[in-house]
């Protein structure tokens, strides 16, 4: 059964906040510089990926500079170019981008970029304040997922008012052909309120990414009513042992379409992978 990672974060960052270095350092034991050393070159993290037993893997950029730190996707752009089996995410500020459209518009038609992720609590925004919607207009234009960070988070300055899928909803209504992918499914406050707008909204897809996989049963019991919807992903670095998830999931109570569809499918599906 292949397996596609949708959520993936590059070891290397232009710059990184005290408080993701404390992060790495308590989920792995190393320093942001040792991450780099291990996984800092395309031919490393696709090793890795094989050691994994994972296919294809979602490459995301990162422009949080309050809460994480930067990775442009330019950088992520050209990290995975040459190989079919890392995706490059764009990253978009929308409060400190001179023209937020432009940028991301250029990160598709240009450096070949195939999909958005947003950080609300991250950035501070709320997912349906008309600031985005161009955002959104310009994703829906060409084609391409918007995945968004929903519920809580570790790092200092995060802002979790901003990570309710609730204000989802708006945006679903109002771009019913956009692709909305929820990262996190709202953990752990809001599961219900993710599980429903998957449910009601033919547009919203649940990544469980940073969800330990053996609880997936115990968070969302009718999970395999939403077979087509769930998308995997591992936050690596973050959640060092992507196979060990990989493992668990594949031995979990459910009907193989349904771990096929959550490992590989969909994600295949949204990415338009051959």
């Amino acid at each position: 059964m292949p397996v596609v990672d949708f959520h993936v974060h590059m070891a290397y960052y232009h710059s990184y906040t005290a408080g993701y270095v404390e992060f790495l350092m308590r989920q792995r034991g190393e320093t942001p510089e040792e991450v780099v050393a291990r996984y800092g070159t395309p031919e490393k993290v696709l090793a890795f990926l094989d050691e994994s037993g994972v296919d294809v893997a979602v490459l995301l950029a990162e422009m949080s500079p309050i809460t994480t730190g930067i990775i442009d996707s330019d950088y992520v752009a050209a990290f995975c170019r040459g190989s079919r089996r890392l995706i490059p995410f764009a990253s978009v500020n929308p409060r400190t981008a001179p023209d937020p459209v432009k940028e991301l518009r250029r990160a598709v038609t240009v450096l070949g970029c195939r999909g958005l992720k947003l950080y609300p609590t991250y950035q501070m925004f709320y997912p349906n304040d008309p600031m985005v919607y161009p955002l959104y207009a310009v994703c829906r234009e060409l084609g391409i997922p918007v995945m968004l960070h929903t519920g809580s988070s570790v790092f200092p300055g995060s802002r979790l008012k901003y990570g309710d899928p609730l204000f989802l909803d708006d945006v679903a209504v109002d771009f019913p052909d956009l692709t909305i992918v929820m990262a996190h499914c709202g953990r752990p406050f809001w599961y219900d309120r993710a599980f429903a707008l998957a449910r009601l909204h033919r547009n919203i897809y649940l990544d469980v990414t940073g969800l330990p996989p053996q609880k997936l049963p115990i968070y969302f019991p009718e999970f395999e009513r939403l077979a087509e919807k769930w998308i995997f992903g591992s936050d690596w670095p973050g959640v060092p042992d992507i196979q060990k998830n990989i493992a668990t999931i594949r031995g979990l109570p459910w009907s193989e379409d349904t771990k096929q569809k959550l490992l590989y499918e969909n994600a295949a599906r949204l990415l338009r992978l051959a």
